[in-house]
């Protein structure tokens, strides 16, 4: 039997995190194993329990959700650990700042249960999820406006030139949201070849997963913002 995918939700509003554990410990293939009301706890149960995913609120009191993200996915440790940012505040800076802190996946706190369901289970599964209203044009027009000196374009164009052509050309595709089997109709090629591409791209580039490589994306200037 598989293991159950596990969770720890980290919110501060209490009645919140209570319909969450409802939600999640109601299917088969899911479970909480911790709840924390801070950022702090977030790190501190991740560091217990090395869970599968971290549903982490982004305004807490303390140490807040990108600060507690920052820490948990900078911890070689809990390399294994993805996070998923939930927020009431949706299309706005946090989009960026959270992938930028290492965020694997965003999403509006209106989403629907099913929609948070399916979004642990890909978060887990180490794909990138954004929410509908966290579109790839807000990304790129917000690292496109970010401090210069946040963003170690040189750093990360240095780290593109080890990839290989094909690599870089299913990058862009990553960049623009496409998913391995839509990249392989754009190429021709198997969604397995596009996976063993990407996989490549994410140990080369010190990815965690696709969500890094949409910013390393941009940010080495492989894949330009959109203007309009």
């Amino acid at each position: 039997m598989t293991e159950p995918i596990t969770v720890v939700l980290a919110d501060d509003q209490a009645l919140l995190r209570s319909a969450f554990k409802v939600l999640v410990d109601s299917e088969p293939d899911m479970r909480v194993v911790g709840e924390a009301a801070d950022g702090a706890q977030a790190l501190e149960l991740a560091r217990v329990h090395v869970p599968d995913v971290v549903l982490m609120d982004i305004r807490m009191p303390g140490t807040d959700g990108l600060s507690a993200t920052r820490a948990i996915c900078s911890d070689p440790a809990l390399a294994a650990v993805r996070v998923l940012m939930l927020t009431t505040f949706e299309v706005d800076e946090y989009v960026v700042q959270s992938l930028r802190a290492g965020a694997s996946g965003f999403l509006g706190k209106g989403a629907e249960p099913e929609e948070l369901l399916a979004a642990i289970r890909v978060t887990a599964a180490g794909e990138a999820l954004l929410s509908p209203a966290a579109t790839k044009g807000l990304i790129a027009k917000f690292l496109a406006q970010g401090d210069p000196a946040d963003r170690p374009a040189g750093a990360a164009a240095v780290r593109i030139d080890t990839l290989t052509g094909r690599e870089r050309e299913v990058l862009v595709h990553v960049a623009g949201g496409l998913s391995n089997d839509e990249i392989g109709e754009r190429l021709t090629v198997s969604p397995l070849t596009v996976k063993t591409h990407v996989n490549r791209a994410m140990a080369k580039l010190g990815a965690r997963d696709r969500a890094q490589l949409v910013v390393i994306a941009y940010e080495s200037g492989l894949v330009r913002p959109r203007t309009d």
